[in-house]
């Protein structure tokens, strides 16, 4: 049956606007971060106490200033690496929440030693960012689910965020241990008792599931760093004397055991990826 030349060009038309309306549209790519599993919070509180401890070692051994720099360069290069990345990949995406624990740690740990900001003041500053960069996020892409997360944009707001919280969780971690004077140990229960309102409102629907998320990632950083601390630090500061540098080699070896089952299983691989 011959095609009418007014159906043909609607048809035409049609796909023209279409193919406008896509290359006006993000270019949406494959998933860039890892499914939420129980291994994943596992993973993400073993580099938060690496992180701390890691950050103190070389503050100490090598100053604050030059383990700043050094802490800055691994950041910017895993980061960049991670960008340059289509996929999700265990390996270079974790190594990437390593090093911005680390240099986060070093951030706030700068701010209060080296400027003398007091860890009240700094949590404050750094919880108004936080605040400001999921605000930005949220009027820019309608979305903070991590899920969505197949954009540059997306992705840079991500890391930014997640940067934030370690920042935050750095100083909310000293200012309970610290300034409150509840020690590393009680400080660890703390926030181990915190982290289970949003680890819970899953089952009891009491908190909507992108905040949960945020607010547990946030507590993870105070949780690993109180215990990482306590275990590291001497015992007359409430400790068990263990050491930084131990400490520190301690926790990568389950983190890389952990991230070369996560790598080898796939499982928390973005299911379109497996």
């Amino acid at each position: 049956m011959p095609i009418s030349g007014s159906s043909s060009g609607g048809a035409l038309a049609e796909q023209t606007s279409g193919a406008r309306h896509r290359s006006r549209a993000p270019q949406a790519g494959l998933g860039k971060v890892p499914e939420v599993t129980a291994l994943f919070w596992v993973v993400k509180i073993l580099t938060t106490g690496m992180g701390e401890t890691a950050s103190d070692y070389l503050g100490r051994t090598l100053g604050p200033i030059p383990a700043g720099c050094l802490g800055l360069t691994g950041f910017a290069a895993l980061l960049a690496l991670q960008f340059r990345s289509a996929r999700y990949r265990p390996w270079i995406y974790w190594s990437a929440v390593v090093m911005v624990s680390v240099f986060g740690t070093m951030a706030a740990d700068v701010v209060h030693v080296v400027a003398g900001v007091p860890y009240t003041v700094s949590a404050v500053a750094f919880c108004g960012a936080l605040a400001a960069i999921l605000a930005g996020w949220y009027a820019s892409e309608k979305t903070l689910a991590v899920h969505s997360i197949r954009t540059r944009r997306r992705e840079t707001f991500y890391w930014a965020t997640v940067l934030a919280t370690f920042a935050l969780g750095t100083a909310i971690g000293d200012l309970t241990a610290g300034t409150l004077h509840l020690g590393y140990l009680p400080s660890g229960i703390l926030f181990a008792v915190a982290i289970a309102v949003p680890a819970l409102s899953g089952r009891f629907a009491w908190m909507n599931p992108v905040a949960a998320f945020w607010s547990a990632y946030i507590l993870t950083r105070p949780l690993g760093a109180s215990f990482a601390d306590w275990m590291g630090v001497p015992g007359a500061r409430g400790g068990l004397g263990w050491g930084t540098g131990p400490v520190t080699l301690a926790l990568l070896v389950p983190i890389l055991c952990l991230i070369g089952y996560l790598a080898v299983s796939r499982k928390d691989t973005p299911r379109g990826q497996r």
